[in-house]
């Protein structure tokens, strides 16, 4: 499982980037080492983003699934002192390396939960809040997508199609916006993991497992997509385009 592909880290040091970006809309961003990775406040009270996503959700959400990613994953750091010094980014990045299946089984599913969840609190905002895409987002979209309707259309589809749990992700490949998706939690930018042809920049994840909407739309995902976008944090989504194509 060992890949030296510099590419495999290059990916997570864009990530690093672009989270570094979006800092002020978080108190805490990730430690220098993963362990103890912790759980850090969302930016804006639970009952924020209704009527689009309730209270109730974003608390389960926040302070049970994402809690118990991070529970998960700095019990399994215990056990290797060297990956517990690694930022998360490296840790994801080098999961390939990993020899031990079940070692890297469980930090791809518990690390992968704790930066995807990071990276999607940043993402929201409440509807009052949520603004434009900047124009070279906004260009961007149209030219590889001909609108903002048809994107829409498009990763709402991805989304829908989404088999199970998973992520559907506007990412930065190649210099072009491109809509993907992955399962459970792994994210674009797992090289080695993901197939070659859905890698890049993620800057733009939708949660689709039914913990994220279940309690207000029940089987309706689509649904729950399209009041999302709503809710989406344009300032934060063009910061990250804006890193991606530097």
């Amino acid at each position: 499982m060992k890949d030296n592909n510099p590419l495999n880290r290059r990916h997570f040091i864009k990530l690093g980037t672009l989270a570094a970006s979006a800092t002020m809309l978080s108190s805490n961003a990730f430690a220098a080492e993963v362990a103890p990775a912790v759980l850090t406040d969302l930016p804006y009270p639970f009952a924020a983003l209704e009527p689009h996503i309730d209270a109730k959700t974003m608390e389960i959400h926040h302070g049970k699934h994402h809690a118990g990613y991070i529970k998960n994953l700095n019990a399994a750091l215990e056990k290797d002192a060297a990956l517990a010094k690694k930022s998360i980014d490296e840790l994801l990045a080098d999961l390939p390396a990993i020899s031990d299946e079940a070692l890297r089984t469980t930090l791809r599913n518990n690390g992968g939960g704790h930066w995807n969840h990071d990276f999607f609190w940043k993402t929201l905002t409440p509807a009052s809040e949520s603004g434009e895409p900047s124009a070279k987002l906004a260009a961007a979209i149209e030219e590889s997508f001909g609108s903002m309707e048809e994107f829409k259309k498009a990763f709402g589809a991805a989304a829908a199609k989404q088999f199970g749990s998973g992520w559907a992700w506007l990412i930065v490949q190649d210099g072009k916006l491109k809509i993907t998706g992955t399962a459970n939690q792994d994210n674009p930018a797992m090289k080695g993991l993901v197939p070659d042809a859905d890698l890049g920049t993620p800057i733009l994840g939708l949660d689709v497992w039914e913990h994220a909407y279940y309690l207000n739309y029940q089987n309706r995902r689509p649904d729950y997509v399209t009041a999302w976008w709503n809710i989406a944090n344009w300032k934060v989504i063009s910061e990250r385009y804006a890193a991606a194509t530097a």
